[in-house]
């Protein structure tokens, strides 16, 4: 079965998610938690069904857990201040890192999971990677990386006039409104977006060099988080919905 989550963090906004479990109550102690990458949500990428699905054959529940890039766009509600607020890949901060994937796991948590596998597909495995480098969580007892994004690779294509154009526009104070033009060619973002992207360097933990920095890498990933199972995939459905507050 599949139920919509609403889960809130701290700062207020609401993420949605999946949970793919068996049955109207829990059953199974262990649950896997998929963090997302950029405009990676439940509509554009098909194959989670077939993932939740194979898990849940083998007594693990399965939450889909998009963040606030998972769209160009949502329209919410901030829990904390009541007001209508739009979230989404155009004005993602990488900082919102940590309050993201805790939101999930305390959810996990309140919802009696015993052991938590924390998972992360394109951004979303970098996402975890960062999260992990400085959050010795231990309700995290295994880690999953499917596919980590290289950003120096996807960022090459940013020219220097783009580059200077970023830095111009968020030191000036204007960081909070839309670049001139598609951040990489594709991600209409706000300045200080392209900057997090850009320059912050907070999620560029992945690399193809030899002499890249795998700093944080080598901080998240201790050798008893290490998990891997073979996994076969197939199959599709409309969910009920579920609210944490």
């Amino acid at each position: 079965m599949m139920f919509r989550l609403n889960v809130p963090t701290k700062r207020g906004s609401v993420l949605n998610g999946v949970l793919f479990r068996q049955g109207e109550k829990r059953s199974a102690d262990t649950v896997m938690i998929a963090i997302t990458g950029i405009h990676g949500n439940f509509y554009s990428n098909p194959f989670y069904y077939n993932i939740g699905d194979t898990l849940n054959s083998g007594n693990i529940d399965f939450i889909y857990a998009q963040t606030n890039d998972a769209f160009g766009r949502i329209e919410t509600v901030n829990v904390l201040t009541g007001k209508k607020e739009t979230i989404g890949s155009w004005n993602e901060r990488f900082s919102y890192t940590d309050e993201d994937i805790d939101a999930y796991l305390t959810f996990a948590e309140e919802e009696g999971y015993e052991h938590i596998i924390l998972a992360g597909h394109s951004l979303g495995a970098n996402k975890v990677i960062y999260y992990l480098s400085h959050n010795h969580d231990p309700r995290v007892e295994h880690v999953f990386l499917l596919s980590p994004a290289n950003l120096t690779y996807m960022m090459s294509g940013v020219t220097e006039r783009e580059k200077k154009i970023i830095k111009e526009q968020v030191e000036r104070g204007d960081g909070d409104q839309m670049l001139p033009f598609p951040f990489m060619g594709w991600v209409e973002c706000i300045a200080n977006t392209a900057w997090d992207w850009q320059f912050s360097g907070l999620l560029n933990n992945v690399h193809t060099a030899k002499d890249g920095d795998f700093y944080r890498l080598s901080r998240s990933l201790t050798p008893e988080r290490f998990w891997s199972e073979p996994m076969t995939i197939s199959r599709t459905e409309t969910l009920p919905s579920f609210s944490a507050t």
